[in-house]
């Protein structure tokens, strides 16, 4: 344990699910041959001029509602002046004076308790080309040179790895959730850096600052914070000084590693691009922009554990979008929301799972469904009864009706019927009833075996064993 106070920031970098760059007509692709997604606006040809993609800023005006975010409605892209092999033009187009997005937060839970993680802003780029280092040699892939970024930006407002981790979970699940982008890590598609200091008391100034670059996982991020926090925790004890720096996540040492010290301020010379004009955003552009944006994660959560759902199964349904997609089609409805989620969840989702569908892709149409939550809930069907049909359900062009007929299928449901069967089973075995008093679980099992035989499978268990311990608490 730290006896300092760490003070963590994070810059997040996010691509945007557009079809082309936010320059050029280039399409926006992953995966696709290298340097084959490319012309001469994103190789930097001399005399190439920048063409503003409109869908960028709609996404980004989506970006900055969800981040709760003000939007700046009069704004301009700067160059940012440098030279680097994955930046052909010597400079980057971005935004370093007038941030389309500012002064927002994201809100997460840390200890069951609310916190606020500040934004002090958020700006619309462009990303640079891809290098990949082959020995002696570096190779570029300008296919992700020109795809348009967001880079978000937090005050200097968290204290732990956990608190990041959190922030960047939450962070991924609004922006899939507002189809801005797919926030693939994996592929890049959303990169973290972390800014780390430590101090002796939250009286002083902030310490000297470090920063941890393209960390490759949130969970990674949370250890590369601990690690820094740890390793400056060190130095401090020792009386040892620091100079601000860069270093990297190395998931192999399990470390931070020194990448180059920051011994002077970088220099960008920023300065506003002048191929592209002044932006003016009006309020109409602002509310066609999210006018189509999808219910998002906290209103889905609100709604599944108010009708019922516990919030492990809501979150499993909201960290699977299809499925969650699917069941928002019946909120206005009167659809038992606790039985559907365990039927979306269990076997539905196995079976989406080993056939490798969505479950778009099957033929389990929203009146099927809801007929078969409801014959469920009322004891219709038994989850045995699920099981063996299930395959049908999705498959065939059949009502649930047909399917059980087709099947088979006869439940006594009938209560006062099933009474008669249980005080028979609980008068022709005293011996088990006795045991059952006594505290032995077995007894029970026996006596619902004895019931099931007597309807010949025909009974609900569910139903079954809520009569059968009625009527033995007597």
């Amino acid at each position: 344990m730290s006896n300092y106070f760490a003070t963590v920031g994070v810059e997040v970098h996010v691509e945007l699910k557009t079809n082309t760059k936010i320059f050029s007509n280039s399409l926006n692709g992953y995966g696709e041959m290298a340097n084959s997604l490319t012309n001469v606006v994103d190789l930097g040809y001399p005399g190439t001029l920048p063409t503003l993609n409109e869908e960028v800023i709609n996404l980004a005006i989506k970006a900055a509602t969800i981040l709760n975010c003000k939007i700046r409605k009069k704004m301009h892209f700067d160059r940012k002046n440098y030279f680097y092999p994955d930046n052909s033009k010597n400079y980057q187009i971005t935004q370093a004076r007038t941030p389309i997005g500012y002064d927002g937060y994201v809100e997460i839970e840390v200890n069951g308790e609310k916190k606020k993680i500040f934004i002090e802003e958020m700006h619309i780029e462009e990303d640079t080309c891809k290098s990949a280092h082959r020995g002696s040699k570096t190779l570029l892939d300008f296919n992700r040179a020109g795809v348009p970024l967001i880079e978000i930006v937090t005050k200097p407002c968290m204290t732990s790895g956990e608190e990041a981790k959190l922030y960047l979970e939450k962070l991924k699940e609004l922006l899939f959730y507002g189809n801005i982008s797919d926030c693939k890590i994996e592929e890049g598609s959303m990169r973290a850096d972390a800014n780390v200091s430590l101090r002796s008391s939250l009286d002083d100034p902030f310490g000297t600052k470090v920063e941890i670059k393209n960390i490759g996982s949130i969970s990674n991020v949370k250890l590369a914070i601990e690690k820094e926090i740890e390793r400056q925790s060190k130095l401090l004890d020792n009386n040892e000084s620091f100079k601000e720096q860069t270093r990297r996540f190395d998931d192999k040492l399990n470390d931070t590693i020194l990448m180059r010290v920051k011994e002077t301020g970088n220099d960008y010379r920023y300065f506003p691009e002048p191929d592209i004009p002044y932006v003016i955003l009006k309020d109409e552009m602002i509310s066609s922009a999210i006018s189509d944006l999808a219910m998002l994660p906290d209103e889905r959560r609100n709604i599944y554990t108010s009708r019922g759902i516990n919030i492990v199964n809501a979150n499993k349904l909201i960290a699977n979008r299809s499925l969650s997609d699917y069941l928002n089609n019946f909120i206005d409805t009167d659809m038992d929301f606790k039985e559907a989620s365990n039927i979306l969840l269990g076997d539905i989702s196995a079976y989406l799972n080993r056939e490798d569908k969505e479950i778009i892709d099957t033929k389990l149409t929203n009146d099927k469904f809801y007929d078969l939550v409801k014959k469920v809930s009322d004891n219709t069907l038994t989850s045995k009864n699920l099981k063996d049909i299930l395959v049908k359900v999705l498959e065939e062009d059949k009502t649930i009706d047909e399917i059980i007929a087709e099947c088979g299928i006869s439940n006594i449901t009938d209560s006062s019927m099933l009474e008669e069967i249980v005080q028979k089973v609980i008068s022709d075995n005293p011996d088990s009833v006795n045991d059952y008093k006594a505290g032995k679980d077995r007894a029970l099992k026996y006596l619902m075996g004895q019931i099931m035989k007597e309807t010949k499978g025909g009974a609900n268990p569910k139903l079954v064993n809520d009569i059968l311990k009625r009527e033995l608490n007597k």
